[in-house]
C-alpha cells in the first residue's frame, strides 16, 4: 500500500492527539465537566450551582517506533524507523471533543447532559517483517526471504462515534471532615464510521526477488470489517470526521466514587480527593448500508506465490479483499451485514493530595479491562500518571509526568486560567528528548 493505513494513523496523530485525555486538568480542585467526564461521582463537588462547557478538545497519538522527531524533522526514512528492529509496531491515536454540556447541583444531588465525539486509530502488534512486505518500504527493508511466525492476531483499526450523556451524582455522606458521593452516566452512542483488518495465526515466507515481494507457504485467519466513511478510503483524514451518521445504536454506562477528607483551614478546599470509576462499558452496533464484516482463511501453498506488489496503490479495504478474492488465496468462512464494536473499557483511580499551601501531587492510575486483540475491541493502553501542581483560586500550573504501555516515559506541562485550560501531556519529553507520544488539549467553561 503505497500510503498504509498504518502511516495515516501517525500522521493523523500530529494534528495533536492525547493518551490520557486532559492530562492534569482532569483531576483540577477547579472541579467542572472535564472531571465528571473521568468521574460521575465528582459532580457533587462542582464549585458553582451551574456549571457551562463551551468546547474541550483533546488528541494525541503514541507509538513504539517512530519517534516525534523522527515525524517533525524529516532526517530518517518513515518506514525504515516505522518497521525496525523485531518489536510488533504498536499505535494508539486517539481524540476526544467534548461539546456543548451543562451540569448544575441541588442540594445533595448533581445533573448533567453532555455531548462528545471520538476518534479512535490502533495498530495492534503489527508484524514489522509482513507491515514491510505490504508497503512500498518492503522492497527495502526485506533481503532474500523472511519467515514469518505470529502466533496472535495483528489489527490496524479506525472507529469514530458520537455520545450524548446523562449523568447523576449524589452525596452518600458529609460531616465536618468527610464527604462520599456516587454518580453514573448513562451514554447514548451514535456510531459513525469503522474499519478493521486483521490477520491472526499469520505464518509464512516473503520473498524479495530483486523488488518483486511475494508470499509462499502461508496461513492465516483474515478478517476486514468496515462500515460509513471509513469504507472509502483509510488514508484520508476526513473520513475519520463522521461521528453521528450512524443514528442511534448503542449505550454504555460509567461509574464512579468519590472521597473527599476536607481541609479544616479552608471552607472550599480538601487535604485529599480521591476517586474511583468505571468507564466505557457498553457497545455499538454499527448498521450503514455499506456495512461489511467477512472472515477468510488465507493458504498460500508452499511453491504458488502472492504477489504483494499488487498492494502498493490500495487505499481502501475492499480492494484488498478483491485482489485476495481474485488470487484465489483465500476462502470466505462468514460474512455479516451488521455487527457490534465494543468500547475500551477501563478502570480509572486516582488521588489528589494538598502537599502545602496550594501545591498539590496527583496520582492516576488507568487500566484497561479488556485485551487489544478482539476485532471487535476499541483498543487503548494502561498509563499511570504523577502530576505536581501549584493550584490558586483562578489559576493553576502542572506537570503530569506519565509511563505509557505504548510509548514509555512522556513529560508535561498544562495551565489554566479561570475557565480557559491549555496543556500537553508530552511537550517537556519532546523538548528534552525524542519521544513516542504529541498530543495536545485545549478547553473553557465557566460556571455561575
Amino acid at each position: 500500500m503505497k500510503k498504509p493505513f498504518i502511516a495515516a494513523c501517525i500522521l493523523l496523530g500530529t494534528c495533536a492527539f492525547a493518551q490520557e485525555h486532559f492530562s492534569g486538568i482532569s483531576t483540577s480542585k477547579r472541579t467542572g465537566i472535564v472531571n465528571a467526564n473521568l468521574n460521575p461521582a465528582e459532580l457533587t463537588n462542582l464549585k458553582n450551582k451551574y456549571e457551562v462547557n463551551v468546547l474541550n478538545i483533546s488528541a494525541g497519538v503514541a507509538n513504539n517506533k517512530v519517534t516525534f522527531g523522527d515525524l517533525v524533522g524529516g532526517n530518517t526514512d518513515f518506514e525504515d524507523e516505522l518497521f525496525s528492529g523485531s518489536e510488533p509496531v504498536n499505535l494508539r491515536a486517539d481524540v476526544k471533543i467534548i461539546g456543548p454540556s451543562f451540569a448544575f447541583k441541588m442540594d445533595k444531588w448533581a445533573f448533567a447532559i453532555t455531548s462528545a465525539a471520538n476518534v479512535k486509530a490502533n495498530i495492534v502488534d503489527l508484524n514489522v517483517n509482513l507491515g514491510s512486505a505490504v508497503t512500498f518500504s518492503g522492497i527495502g527493508l526485506i533481503a532474500g526471504t523472511e519467515q514469518i511466525n505470529a502466533n496472535y492476531n495483528q489489527r490496524a483499526a479506525g472507529t469514530t462515534w458520537g455520545e450524548i450523556g446523562f449523568s447523576v451524582a449524589r452525596e452518600l455522606y458529609e460531616d465536618e471532615t468527610h464527604k462520599f458521593s456516587a454518580g453514573a452516566t448513562f451514554n447514548l452512542l451514535f456510531p459513525g464510521s469503522f474499519a478493521n483488518m486483521s490477520a491472526n495465526d499469520f505464518n509464512g515466507t516473503v520473498r524479495n526477488l530483486a523488488g518483486d515481494v511475494d508470499l509462499t507457504d502461508a496461513s492465516a485467519a483474515l478478517n476486514f470489517a468496515y462500515s460509513g466513511s471509513l469504507a472509502n478510503g483509510f488514508t484520508d483524514s476526513d473520513n475519520f470526521n463522521e461521528f453521528f451518521a450512524g443514528g442511534l445504536n448503542g449505550f454504555s454506562t460509567d461509574i464512579g466514587v468519590n472521597y473527599q477528607w476536607k481541609d479544616p483551614l479552608n471552607e472550599n478546599g480538601y487535604l485529599l480527593n480521591g476517586g474511583l470509576s468505571v468507564k466505557n462499558l457498553g457497545s455499538m452496533t454499527f448498521k450503514d448500508d455499506n456495512n461489511v464484516s467477512n472472515n477468510y482463511s488465507l493458504n498460500v501453498p508452499n511453491g504458488d506465490y502472492l504477489d504483494l506488489n499488487q498492494f502498493e496503490d490500495v487505499d481502501n479495504i475492499e480492494e484488498i479483499e478483491d485482489i485476495l478474492l481474485q488470487s484465489g488465496f483465500v476462502t470466505l468462512q462468514q460474512s455479516n451485514r451488521d455487527f457490534k464494536v465494543k468500547l475500551p473499557s477501563y478502570l480509572a483511580a486516582y488521588a489528589d493530595v494538598k502537599l502545602y499551601a496550594n501545591w498539590y501531587a496527583t496520582a492516576y492510575l488507568q487500566q484497561k479491562l479488556k485485551e487489544d486483540a478482539g476485532n471487535d475491541q476499541i483498543a487503548m493502553q494502561n498509563l499511570f500518571t504523577v502530576t505536581p501542581r501549584y493550584s490558586a483560586s483562578w489559576w493553576e500550573v502542572y506537570v503530569p509526568l506519565s509511563f505509557n504501555e505504548v510509548s514509555d516515559f512522556t513529560a508535561g506541562i498544562g495551565f489554566r486560567v479561570g475557565g480557559f485550560f491549555m496543556g500537553s501531556g508530552s511537550i517537556l519529553s519532546a523538548a528534552i528528548k525524542d519521544t513516542n507520544q504529541a498530543d495536545a488539549y485545549l478547553g473553557f467553561r465557566f460556571g455561575f
